[in-house]
C-alpha cells in the first residue's frame, strides 16, 4: 500500500500538522484507517487508532492510556479534502467533538469553539452549518445504540 501524506488542520489553534507519520492500516474510497502515537505528551493518553470516514466527515478515534488500555472513543466532525494525483488528504477539524466513555457517557466538546469562529469569520457559516449537520447525524447513530461502527471494532 502506498503511503499518501495526512495533514491534520485546524482553525482553533489555526495550524496544519503533517501526521503523514501515523501507520496506514486500510485506506479506501470511503475510509482511511491509522495507528497514531500522541504528536505532544499527555497524562490521559498515549496514541490510538482513527477511523476518518472520509465521505461522512467524521473521524472515530479509539484512545488508549499509557497502560495500553481503551481510555474513551473521540469523534472530530471533520470536512475532507483528497488530491488523488498529489495522493493527499487534508482532514480539516470543524471544531465541535464528541467525547464517549467506557460507561457510556456522551460529553459534546467545543461547541463554543465553532460559535467563536464562526463570530470572528474564521469559518463559513456554511462550515458551521456542515458541522451541526455531522454532528447530528453522529449523535443520531450515538443515542440510537448504534455506535461505534462494526469496522471500528477490527482493529485494536
Amino acid at each position: 500500500m502506498d503511503k499518501p501524506t495526512i495533514l491534520r488542520k485546524r482553525f482553533i489553534p489555526f495550524e496544519t500538522v503533517d501526521i503523514s507519520g501515523d501507520e496506514v492500516l486500510l485506506r479506501n474510497d470511503e475510509l482511511l484507517v491509522t495507528r497514531w502515537k500522541a504528536i505532544k505528551p499527555r497524562n490521559d493518553i498515549c496514541g490510538g487508532i482513527s477511523w476518518a470516514f472520509l465521505k461522512n466527515g467524521v473521524k472515530i478515534s479509539r484512545f488508549y492510556n499509557h497502560s495500553g488500555e481503551f481510555a474513551y472513543w473521540y469523534c472530530d466532525i471533520i470536512d475532507v479534502d483528497f488530491d488523488r494525483e498529489a495522493d493527499k488528504y487534508v482532514l480539516i477539524d470543524l471544531l465541535v467533538d464528541v467525547k464517549i466513555f467506557p460507561d457510556g457517557k456522551v460529553e459534546i466538546l467545543d461547541a463554543d469553539e465553532l460559535a467563536e469562529a464562526l463570530e470572528q469569520n474564521i469559518v463559513t457559516k456554511d462550515h458551521a452549518c456542515r458541522a451541526l449537520r455531522k454532528l447530528n447525524f453522529l449523535l443520531e447513530k450515538i443515542y440510537s445504540g448504534n455506535f461505534p461502527p462494526e469496522v471500528c471494532k477490527e482493529y485494536k
